[in-house]
């Protein structure tokens, strides 16, 4: 009955655990950087019965004086780790302040009233100064989709480690529950952009990842070109301009009130009057202008409308110029009577001593040619001299 018990003793330092006793690690490999502070999850069990006595971590399996080392009492470890679990299920443990030399493996021990059990194989904790970052992220997204960028590290850190997240060079301020993965929901065209990530109290970060968010065309509007106002024969060019991303590359142009399309291209020239409004498509959508208005002057009509005040204005002119006339005439016909039949000195007027505020001298004076130049729209001006 004695050969049996070394063997149950190297079962137990080596972690094989029956049906009542074991240690399990969550997780089994740490990668912490330096200066960090450490949690190893951990929770044990033991057969019903026992009492415990004693609860310790070590980080050698080799016995000193007949046990393993207790952590707590070395001077190395004493004021950094602290025992965060229980006597009963719980043996989570904290060490702070972590170095490269606490790289390392470390192990749960617990002595009962009756035995003793240490959880080997323990948990592997690697230290390291020095890592790499590297964001992963979807190439391209669509407007409204979920996002999920992650920051990965060539060492596994633990969930102490914060993460910091920056957007053109610019830190994003983020309440997202995964300290390694920043949430865009629903991601917008405004999200597009170069992301990078770092970890708090470390400059180095990881090299830019570019996010491109496509979306369907929108703000879509159309410029006019020369302008709104033609004269019979001539057209207007009108353009389609709108932000998408991929850039619209399908345009459909209508008039107001028709079903049909009566264009396509991105540039349209419009020959007859009317109010007309472009569709700009990509991949994942389409959008519609505003109309705009183009009017058509006829030729033959502007031509009427000038002879016609030019004749009025014309006719004007004569008019006045008899009106003129005839008074002047009367009014030196006047003076020259009373010349032929002088009055006393007092009373005597010269022919030529005429006075301005005559009413045939307000007449001509309140006429201008320029009251008979039509006010026409500049545009008019421009198209008339083509045609004539």
């Amino acid at each position: 009955m004695a050969r049996p018990l070394p063997l149950i003793v190297l079962l137990m330092i080596h972690g094989v655990s029956s049906a009542d006793w074991g240690v399990s690690y969550s997780p089994l490999h740490i990668c912490a950087l330096n200066d960090s502070t450490v949690i190893m999850n951990c929770t044990y069990t033991y057969p019903t019965g026992h009492q415990i006595e004693k609860v310790f971590w070590s980080k050698t399996l080799v016995k000193y004086n007949g046990e393993f080392p207790d952590l707590s009492n070395d001077p190395e470890y004493s004021q950094r780790l602290q025992y965060l679990g229980d006597k009963q299920q719980d043996c989570t443990v904290r060490l702070s302040h972590v170095t490269l030399k606490d790289s390392h493996m470390y192990y749960f021990r617990f002595i009962t009233d009756k035995n003793k059990w240490i959880g080997a194989p323990g948990v592997s904790l690697t230290v390291t100064g020095d890592f790499d970052l590297q964001v992963e992220s979807p190439e391209r997204v669509t407007e409204g989709d979920s996002v999920s960028l992650t920051c990965k590290s060539s060492c596994a850190l633990t969930d102490r480690a914060t993460f910091i997240w920056y957007r053109n060079s610019l830190k994003i301020l983020t309440e997202s529950k995964f300290r390694n993965t920043l949430i865009l929901n629903p991601v917008r065209r405004e999200d597009s952009g170069r992301y990078s990530c770092a970890v708090d109290g470390h400059t180095h970060a990881s090299p830019d990842v570019h996010l491109n968010v496509m979306y369907p065309p929108r703000n879509v509007s159309v410029s006019i070109s020369p302008s709104g106002v033609i004269v019979e024969g001539d057209s207007v060019t009108l353009n389609c301009i709108s932000d998408s991303n991929p850039p619209a590359l399908n345009f459909s142009w209508f008039k107001e009130n028709e079903s049909s399309a009566v264009g396509s291209g991105q540039s349209f020239s419009a020959l007859q009057s009317g109010r007309f409004y472009c569709q700009a498509h990509n991949q994942h959508g389409s959008q519609r202008s505003d109309a705009v208005t183009v009017t058509v002057k006829v030729l033959g009509s502007l031509l009427i409308l000038y002879t016609s005040i030019g004749v009025i204005c014309g006719a004007a002119v004569i008019i006045m110029m008899l009106i003129w006339g005839s008074r002047w005439m009367k009014k030196r016909n006047d003076t020259q009577a009373k010349m032929n039949h002088p009055r006393p000195d007092h009373e005597r007027r010269n022919a030529y001593d005429v006075e301005l505020s005559d009413p045939v001298y307000e007449n001509v004076t309140a006429f201008r040619l320029d009251d008979c130049e039509p006010e026409l729209d500049s545009s008019l001006y421009e198209n008339l001299p083509k045609r004539l």
